[in-house]
């Protein structure tokens, strides 16, 4: 398939800067694959589109204080540094703008510093010298790396904000998006109806957001992304599809990861490592039956990714229905439910 049909007219008033709160409140478009009907709901009445026995997977990765700022020497320029992933040994890859040569030194504040050993089309990596450990340290002296088209800087709201109610093992640099939408009250009343609840994990990074280069999308190469999918979780699923319920991933890192498992052993087992899955139309889903997912940027995987779900086509409808109904768009938006 080609890039440009996965392309859409949007107005950029429609991305959300800041939650609707309480979180549940936010806008829910639900989409019925087999009719193609297309009704519009809020995230709390989640518990009446569920079924008893359906099984709800989330993403239990928590967002890194990532995005630093520094001092480049021996200028002195003031320099953003995102915290991508630890390597070991003190060893981190980093994102950086600008031109930095290997053996070149950043100082941060709380006397830590970090030294360039790579700088190459493969990636930078830098090597912390800090007094505590580099977790502490951003916790200390990070803010929440938002993307780019939120157009203000992160502030301490983000921090609650940018952050889901599973959030439990550390390590991604963006949120899970579709998971920001629930709440303990939302969870209590999805038990009551009696929609069971499991968790995966995806470090969501920079694979998530690569850009799609190639006209032709199936030569597009996703970057590496760390999951874990636990014996009690697949126990879950099965036990799930086996009384009939469906199986309801709560954002594209959900998908991805249970496919991923899948794939790696030939039907769903317990598995952790890197994924590289390019989820894209014409892919057979083995393991998830129903997606929720915030609304995405053109060209992307993701939009891809749901694509492959529920239909080029009635996306395209989906989505111009979305714009044309002003729905808020993107990681603090409002949401779609793909049933």
């Amino acid at each position: 398939m080609n890039l440009s049909e996965f392309d859409f007219p949007f107005d950029p008033t429609l991305i959300a800067s800041e939650p609707v709160l309480p979180r549940h409140a936010a806008r829910l478009l639900c989409l019925d694959r087999r009719s193609g009907v297309l009704s519009h709901r809020q995230v709390a009445d989640l518990p009446d589109l569920l079924a008893p026995g359906d099984l709800l997977v989330v993403n239990d990765t928590k967002v890194l204080a990532a995005r630093v700022s520094g001092r480049k020497q021996p200028a002195g320029t003031v320099v953003d540094v995102l915290f991508v992933k630890d390597l070991g040994d003190a060893v981190w890859g980093v994102m950086l703008k600008g031109h930095f040569r290997v053996g070149q030194t950043i100082l941060f504040d709380g006397d830590a510093s970090a030294t360039v050993v790579q700088r190459d089309e493969a990636g930078t990596k830098i090597r912390m010298a800090s007094p505590v450990p580099v977790a502490d340290f951003l916790r200390a002296h990070g803010r929440m790396p938002l993307p780019p088209y939120i157009k203000r800087s992160a502030q301490p709201e983000d921090q609650v904000w940018y952050q889901t109610c599973f959030a439990d093992r550390e390590g991604a640099i963006a949120a899970p998006t579709a998971g920001l939408h629930f709440t303990p009250e939302l969870m209590a009343r999805l038990r009551a109806r009696g929609v069971e609840t499991a968790a995966v994990t995806l470090h969501v990074g920079p694979g998530t957001f690569k850009p799609v280069v190639v006209e032709r999308i199936e030569d597009h190469q996703m970057g590496e992304e760390w999951f874990d999918v636990s014996a009690q979780t697949v126990g879950a699923i099965l036990k799930a599809k086996q009384s009939g319920g469906r199986v309801v991933a709560v954002g594209t890192t959900v998908v991805r990861a249970l496919e991923s498992a899948a794939r790696r052993s030939g039907g769903l087992q317990a598995a952790t490592g890197e994924s590289r899955l390019f989820i894209s139309p014409g892919f057979h889903f083995t393991v998830v039956d129903a997606l929720m997912t915030n609304f995405h940027l053109p060209r992307t995987t993701l939009l891809m990714l749901v694509s492959a779900l529920a239909g080029v086509e009635a996306m395209r409808n989906a989505y111009a229905e979305a714009v044309s109904r002003r729905y808020r768009f993107y990681s603090y938006g409002d949401a779609m439910l793909i049933l």
